[in-house]
């Protein structure tokens, strides 16, 4: 074998071979939008017949840039995240930028170092879920000039480049609802409120909604569990045990009340007819159960994609302006009834 057949194809062959200009080329494989769908199309087929791979390190050092982006996730256990996750994937690839994903899996304590790790192999940028984290964070990001994206959440913060809802109002308006069927005996169930402004918004929601109506919550009918379908479960068991029950439970996500409506139908209690389940996500899980679960509906494909085109926006310079918080919806389903 010759020594030449193993030298590694170049940007000037594939130019060659595409029958178009080095420039041409060179856009239409960083900036395909740029350039006529014929062009793209030449300069991908000889991509594909000489196994051209552009050489990411070079394509750093020259620009200041690894056209990469991180996203760091609580969780990759909430199929809400996937949704969201592809539309950011998608938005970031047509722009010309790659996503690497992330998960402290809800231990706030790691996220320094998962965060620190991720910065340090190289990313433009970094999009991070909830306003709620340590300052050191803030701190390493300012110091390497690093631009960054918030989602999920509005609450809690003046930063100006957060993609996301107020989860204190989207729980409001939940509960709201609820008590407009009759329901007077309420508890809620979320995440860990500690360093957790969406689980707080959304607790605190609630609590608003009842003083709004002149009423109180038991202070045992407010849990903090794990994120989980089995914590939902736990939960349910421990509110129908005690002597006085709620007669509606809202869950901070509809994992646990996905939990919840399992474990009741195992006891034989009948939902909506004797306690009403509720959670908060909408993911596509709970349009399955019996009763079909009422919840809150997020934009969870629209925080993807606005999140990667505003990070976009901030690596390459621009100054997009505030956002603001997205739209949510109340999702009434089976699983909500009058009260007992």
């Amino acid at each position: 074998m010759k020594g030449s057949s193993n030298r590694r194809p170049t940007l000037a062959d594939v130019a060659r071979l595409a029958g178009v200009s080095l420039g041409s080329a060179s856009r239409a494989l960083s900036a395909p939008e740029e350039v006529r769908p014929a062009t793209r199309e030449k300069v991908q087929r000889a991509v594909l017949q000489l196994g051209y791979i552009r050489d990411g390190a070079a394509r750093a050092l020259a620009s200041r840039r690894t056209h990469t982006v991180a996203a760091i996730y609580p969780t990759l256990n909430n199929p809400i995240f996937a949704h969201s996750t592809e539309a950011m994937q998608h938005a970031l690839w047509r722009r010309g930028y790659q996503l690497i994903i992330a998960s402290h899996e809800y231990h706030v304590d790691d996220e320094p170092a998962v965060i620190r790790s991720v910065v340090e192999r190289g990313v433009d940028g970094l999009i991070m879920v909830g306003t709620d984290r340590s300052e050191d964070i803030y701190t390493l990001l300012r110091q390497r000039s690093l631009p960054y994206v918030l989602t999920w959440s509005t609450d809690g913060t003046q930063y100006p480049h957060c993609v996301g809802i107020s989860n204190f109002q989207a729980m409001y308006d939940l509960t709201k609802v609820v008590l407009d069927h009759g329901h007077r005996d309420i508890a809620v169930c979320g995440g860990h409120t500690a360093r957790n402004e969406r689980a707080r918004g959304r607790r605190d929601g609630v609590l608003a909604a009842l003083e709004e109506r002149g009423l109180t919550m038991r202070a045992d009918w407010i849990l903090e569990t794990p994120l989980s379908y089995q914590a939902g479960r736990d939960a349910f068991r421990q509110l129908w045990a005690t002597s006085d029950r709620p007669t509606a439970i809202l869950f901070g996500t509809d994992l646990q009340a996905i939990g919840a409506l399992y474990e009741a139908r195992k006891l034989g209690v009948r939902v909506p007819q004797d306690i009403s389940i509720l959670g908060f996500d909408s993911i596509e899980e709970g349009a399955f159960m019996q009763p079909a679960l009422s919840t809150i509906r997020l934009p969870a494909r629209d925080i993807g994609r606005l999140a990667a085109e505003r990070m976009v926006a901030l690596i390459e310079g621009a100054e997009p302006p505030p956002a603001e918080p997205l739209e949510h919806s109340v999702l009434l389903r089976e699983s909500l009834g009058k009260a007992p």
